[in-house]
């Protein structure tokens, strides 16, 4: 349908997982993209993240849907490279249009130490804010900010990780950062609101990439195990949604990344959007 013909997009985390799902879907419907990843590891992020093969790969996928894109190896901690990265594509591509801060980790287990706090926090939070501040003297009337949020970060603090649980330090920190990025949208929704430049967070559920595939992430499921494989956790991952489904997809997310990004939302803007099958509905959120 062509609906965002003409505008260029920023992606974080553009390497695999939800994030080259949001830019090619993105491109498919007319964007150009600037897809940015760490392409690096991280110590206390104890699964694997996508590397320059990944982010080559999703540049090639953009490029099938006959769109500009331009790619680079950032993290989003680094402000300093964030701008430049994103400065020196917007010259190129000839503006910015919507950004789709995603870039997260998920540094599950008490085998994290407390720098995983920090790391979490710090890619899922302060990631998300260089992100946007970075981009924002970019942005014009009709931009659209979308944020990746998570239902597990909306479960009450005191149940992550304080108490030696399975989620450990970097459960808290990404807890937190989630938490905090719905009052982030909220208020930054109402002071972008007069110039007409939206933002809102999507929360999904379990989604079936990297992030939710991994040992310490089925550990977090099947704490009763000491070396639970993806079958073991597979039988409980239905227990968190509404919906009887172990997880959603990332194109389910990007669907409505989509429409966050066109104009069809031009009036929606500081919304909670909830991608989980119930989830949310579960934990009485």
């Amino acid at each position: 349908m062509q609906r965002l013909s003409g505008k260029v997009a920023v992606v974080t985390g553009a390497g695999r997982g939800q994030g080259r799902s949001h830019a090619v879907h993105l491109a498919d419907e007319g964007a150009d993209i600037i897809a940015l990843d760490i392409c690096a590891e991280i110590e206390t992020n104890h699964y694997p993240l996508a590397s320059r093969d990944d982010l080559d790969e999703t540049v090639a996928l953009v490029e099938k849907s006959g769109r500009r894109v331009i790619s680079a190896v950032v993290d989003v901690r680094d402000r300093v490279s964030l701008k430049k990265a994103i400065d020196d594509a917007v010259a190129e591509l000839g503006g910015l249009h919507v950004v789709v801060a995603n870039a997260g980790i998920c540094p599950l287990g008490n085998e994290v130490p407390a720098r995983g706090f920090i790391d979490a926090f710090d890619v899922d939070f302060v990631g998300v804010v260089n992100t946007v501040g970075v981009s924002f003297d970019h942005l014009r009337a009709g931009a659209s900010i979308i944020v990746t949020g998570s239902i597990a970060g909306l479960v009450p603090q005191k149940d992550l990780a304080t108490g030696g649980g399975p989620q450990g330090p970097g459960g808290a920190g990404y807890g937190l950062a989630k938490k905090m990025l719905r009052e982030y949208t909220k208020g930054l929704a109402l002071t972008l609101a007069p110039e007409q430049i939206r933002i809102n967070t999507v929360h999904p559920s379990n989604v079936n990439t990297g992030m939710l595939h991994n040992l310490p992430m089925y550990r977090t499921f099947r704490p009763d195990l000491p070396a639970p494989t993806r079958e073991d956790a597979e039988i409980v991952f239905p227990l968190l949604q509404a919906m009887p489904v172990p997880w959603i997809e990332p194109e389910d997310v990007s669907h409505l990344v989509v429409f966050l990004a066109s104009d069809e939302s031009r009036y929606v803007t500081g919304q909670q959007l909830f991608v989980d099958a119930g989830a949310g509905l579960k934990l009485g959120l």
